[in-house]
């Protein structure tokens, strides 16, 4: 039955029903309530800190390796993984958890780019969500132990927004005070609101220290970086993040 043009229900114009110019049936929509992204939310056995650059500051890839070394211990080794970084290439010398460690990582990623490196188990992903979620996968097979995250400074935000990275709980940022530190200002209170424990270290590593840093040489004491910083970063667990936030 139609309205016809009186607006009368059933009235009609020359005997005919009127016909209306369109006509559509609807019915109540419930709008879906809103799904907040899952963030990879594992429990970490040990400590995962990303490392980066602020501003023009050099040698934050070195400073994430020096610290991955820090972590190494007779049961357990590091794992560096180093976005954007080069295929890494074995070492002649490497210490048998970071072999059993790229055993594991490559029977569980087989296309994974990945290397026993002195004491360090080593990885390169690309920097982009794919690499995220490898990144992510290797941190779970490595749990345990110590796992440092190296990120270009671009993609800093990329990976904190990423549901499918690996859960933070510490960041290291090599950052020129001289020259950036307003910058340096506004990170820190971003990931002091997302519950990391912060460390800066404030100059470069020297020349042979980052060498053997990225060979996974480097002593178990974090050469170059002071021991509050190294604790407050390496520790996880409880009491973890007190001590100083500023390094070297």
């Amino acid at each position: 039955m139609r309205i016809g043009t009186s607006g009368k229900l059933g009235a009609s114009t020359g005997g005919q029903t009127e016909a209306l110019p369109e006509q559509v049936w609807t019915r109540p929509v419930v709008p879906a309530p809103a799904v907040a992204p899952v963030r990879f939310e594992a429990p970490p056995e040990a400590a995962t800190v990303v490392a980066t650059a602020i501003g023009v500051a050099e040698g934050s890839r070195a400073a994430a390796a020096a610290l991955a070394c820090a972590g190494a211990d007779g049961g357990k080794a590091p794992l560096f993984v180093d976005f954007g970084g080069r295929a890494p290439r074995p070492t002649l010398i490497a210490s048998a958890p970071a072999r059993a460690l790229e055993e594991r990582l490559a029977a569980r990623l087989p296309a994974a780019l990945v290397a026993a490196r002195g004491q360090v188990c080593q990885l390169a992903v690309p920097a982009d969500p794919d690499g995220f979620a490898v990144a992510a996968a290797a941190a779970t097979v490595a749990r345990g132990g110590l796992t440092v995250l190296h990120v270009p400074a671009a993609g800093l935000q990329d990976l904190l927004a990423d549901p499918a990275a690996p859960r933070l709980t510490g960041a290291l940022l090599r950052c020129d005070l001289g020259a950036d530190r307003a910058l340096l200002a506004l990170v820190v209170r971003d990931l002091l609101q997302r519950d990391l424990a912060v460390a800066v270290l404030k100059r470069r590593l020297r020349w042979v220290s980052e060498r053997r840093a990225l060979f996974g040489a480097l002593g178990a004491a974090g050469e170059g970086l002071s021991p509050g910083l190294v604790r407050r970063l390496t520790q996880y667990g409880e009491g973890y993040g007190d001590g100083g936030g500023l390094g070297s």
